[in-house]
């Protein structure tokens, strides 16, 4: 599957997470406070809990529910009790557009 365009990047609110769907697959999208933006899979591995309803911190996205923080560039958690990371997508910005590559999964 080629990138699909999520949001012009002015659409996205500094440090706050926006939840996608792609093709069945739940994405949280974040623009950290430096303007970098992250895609990564949206449901806490914990608990079945949709990151995208957490809190951004530095270069983090918190759940809401348990409190796991996860790694925006890795997807690796952070803190317990999540021990499994989440995917983390290709984003590319074109023309001051957001685009996420779904087949595109970034092992760090």
């Amino acid at each position: 599957m080629a990138s699909v365009k999520i949001c012009a990047l002015e659409d996205l609110t500094p440090n706050e997470a926006v939840k996608v769907e792609i093709d069945g697959l739940s994405i949280a999208v974040v623009r950290d406070s430096a303007g970098d933006v992250f895609a990564i899979g949206d449901t806490c591995t914990h608990g079945d809990i949709s990151l995208s309803e957490g809190f951004v911190e530095d270069d983090t996205l918190e759940c809401w529910a348990h409190g796991s923080k996860f790694a925006l560039r890795t997807g690796k958690p952070i803190t317990l009790p999540a021990y499994e990371p989440v995917p983390v997508y290709e984003v590319s910005l074109v023309d001051g557009d957001v685009y996420i590559d779904p087949a595109v999964t970034l092992a760090v």
